[in-house]
């Protein structure tokens, strides 16, 4: 049925008369299409703008001098003077004097020390020394030494061994950045112990027999020692890159208990890696007064060295 509907649809349409046509339909009359801004009247878009970093900062050069990298080892060789005495402290029971200087000279202080950079122009340094002395003297009144009396004009010996071992962190400070600068100055942060041994002897008496034929033996022997921090200053120039000077000085004082002082001056001259030093050294200290017996010395003197480079 749909077909033959479909079929005479156009001949119906054909047939009817002219009042009864299709009206034809008008299309739909478009929206006008706005005219179009020339080229100057058109808002310019903003640009993108790129963001200009600031240059980087030039490169430091750092110049590192010999003996500022790596690891090093000295040895060296002192002949201080000056005095070491001994006298009783406060925990003593008895009254009669005990104060007594240390005879003879010095027969020489030898010492070691080993270093190691720890950071930039910063070293680590372990460095010990001991000095001994013996000698022959008079006691000037009756003594006690160490529970041991003596009698005023007795023949004594003494011998003393003076011991320092020292760890060192050797900070630089100014200038920084060291740049090309031949100048150093580094603050000292240390640790020290210090040891005086001693043995005293009237050996007259003590080879003599007593009235039985026995022998009696006026020896004795007497340790002090302390452990104590440091802090100091050090300087160092470059002459050159061979040649420097050096100057150090750091120690510690306890009110009523121990003092330290530590000094030394070098000039030093490096040959490869190998490095001669000599100069001048200063070397104060006490121990406790607190104890039954305390330790005093006041020692300087010229000393040489020589020191191995890594670098």
């Amino acid at each position: 049925m749909s077909i033959l509907v479909r079929a005479q649809a156009p001949q119906d349409a054909a047939g009817a008369p002219a009042d009864q046509q299709p009206v034809p339909q008008v299309p739909a009359q478009q929206q006008p299409v706005p005219p179009q801004q020339p080229p100057s009247e058109i808002t310019p878009q903003p640009e993108t703008r790129r963001l200009k970093l600031p240059p980087a900062p030039p490169k430091v050069v750092d110049v590192r001098m010999p003996g500022e990298a790596g690891w090093n080892i000295g040895l060296t060789g002192w002949l201080p003077m000056g005095d070491l005495w001994v006298d009783k402290g406060k925990d003593v029971s008895f009254t009669a004097p005990s104060k007594l200087q240390l005879a003879g000279k010095s027969k020489g202080a030898f010492g070691a020390d080993f270093g190691v950079a720890a950071g930039l122009h910063n070293t680590l340094r372990f460095t010990y020394f001991f000095a001994k002395r013996s000698g022959t003297t008079t006691a000037p009144n009756d003594l006690v030494i160490f529970s041991q009396p003596y009698y005023k004009g007795d023949e004594l010996t003494t011998n003393g061994k003076l011991s320092d071992y020292k760890l060192s962190y050797e900070y630089l400070t100014w200038p920084y950045p060291v740049e090309g600068r031949h100048f150093r100055l580094k603050t000292l942060w240390q640790v020290q112990y210090i040891n005086l041994r001693t043995v005293y002897d009237a050996p007259i008496k003590s080879s003599t027999p007593d009235s039985s034929g026995a022998l009696t033996d006026y020896s004795t022997l007497g340790s002090k020692g302390f452990i104590t921090p440091a802090f100091g200053l050090g300087v160092q120039q470059y002459a050159t890159r061979n040649i420097r000077f050096e100057a150090n000085i750091s120690g510690f004082w306890l009110p009523h208990r121990w003092h330290l002082l530590d000094t030394d001056a070098t000039i030093a001259y490096r040959f490869l890696h190998l490095e001669l030093r000599g100069g001048v050294k200063g070397f104060i200290f006490r121990t406790s007064p607190k104890s039954d017996y305390f330790y005093r010395g006041t020692l300087g003197g010229a000393f040489v060295g020589l020191r191995w480079y890594s670098d």
